[in-house]
C-alpha cells in the first residue's frame, strides 16, 4: 500500500507494476483503489498522474460510499461498549455534580449535572483525547530510541482525527497518530508508532520498508492482525 496525500485527504492505494504504457486508475466499490504502471515508470511520475485525477478518485469513492453497509454509530446511551487500550467496558451516564469521567469495575462512569448523550459524548471524547495525548508521547519517546543508530532528527508529533488512518508520516517528516488508536491495545500503538518512524528511513511501502519494519518490530504482523480487528 501507498499513500498519496490531496488536500486534506489521505488516499491509500495499491501499486501494481505490468506490462503497459500508460498508468490505469481503479476505484472499486468498497473504496480500494489500485495504480496499475508501467514497469519502467518512476514512482515520483505515478505519484504525480494520481494527484491530477485524485478529484475523480474522491469522487468515486463516495459514489460507492453510499452503497457500503453503514456500521451503528454510538449513540452515547448507558450500556453501550467502548473501549480503552484493547479492553470492553460498559458505558454508565449518571446525574452528579462533577463532570467527569472515570474507569472503574469495567465501567466508563461519565458523571455530569445533565448527562444528555451530546454532553456523554463531548466528556469521553475529551477524556480520551487526554489519555491518548499523554499515552503517545510517552510511547513515542521510547520507540524513537530504538532508531538512534539511524542518527535521525526527532520529528514532530501530532495527534489527528483521520477518516480511514491509525497513523501517517508527512513528507516533512511530521508523524500523526489517531487518538482512537487509544482504544486498541497497547502493544498495537507501538506498532503503528513504529510503522511511521520506518518511513523516515523508507518513505515507500517497499521490500527494504518491510524488512526495515521486520527488524524493528519482529512480531508486526501479528501486532498488524490484532490492529485490523478494531475499526475506525
Amino acid at each position: 500500500m501507498e499513500v498519496l496525500t490531496y488536500g486534506h485527504i489521505d488516499l491509500s492505494y495499491t501499486l501494481e507494476r505490468h506490462d503497459r504504457k500508460s498508468l490505469g486508475i481503479e476505484v472499486h466499490p468498497d473504496l480500494s483503489i489500485v495504480a496499475k504502471a508501467p514497469e519502467t515508470a518512476s514512482f515520483e511520475d505515478i505519484e504525480g498522474k494520481l494527484l491530477k485525477r485524485a478529484r475523480w478518485i474522491v469522487k468515486q469513492q463516495q459514489y460507492f460510499e453510499q452503497f457500503l453497509p453503514r456500521k451503528p454509530k454510538s449513540e452515547y446511551f448507558s450500556g453501550e461498549t467502548h473501549y480503552y487500550l484493547g479492553k470492553s467496558f460498559l458505558l454508565k451516564a449518571r446525574v452528579g455534580d462533577t463532570k467527569t469521567v472515570k474507569m472503574k469495575n469495567g465501567c466508563l462512569w461519565v458523571t455530569h449535572p445533565n448527562p444528555s448523550p451530546s454532553i456523554t459524548k463531548t466528556l469521553l471524547t475529551d477524556w480520551y483525547y487526554q489519555h491518548a495525548n499523554k499515552m503517545f508521547e510517552n510511547k513515542f519517546e521510547v520507540n524513537f530510541k530504538k532508531f538512534e543508530r539511524f542518527q535521525l532528527s526527532k520529528p514532530e508529533l501530532e495527534i489527528r482525527r483521520m477518516k480511514n488512518r491509525w497513523g501517517s508520516c508527512s513528507a516533512q517528516g511530521i508523524i500523526r497518530l489517531n487518538p482512537e488508536l487509544i482504544k486498541t491495545p497497547s502493544p498495537c500503538i507501538d506498532y503503528v508508532i513504529i510503522h511511521e518512524l520506518c518511513h523516515l528511513i523508507e518513505p515507500n511501502h517497499s521490500k527494504q520498508f518491510y524488512e526495515l519494519l521486520e527488524r524493528q518490530l519482529p512480531n508486526y504482523q501479528f501486532l498488524k492482525g490484532r490492529l485490523e480487528k478494531f475499526e475506525l
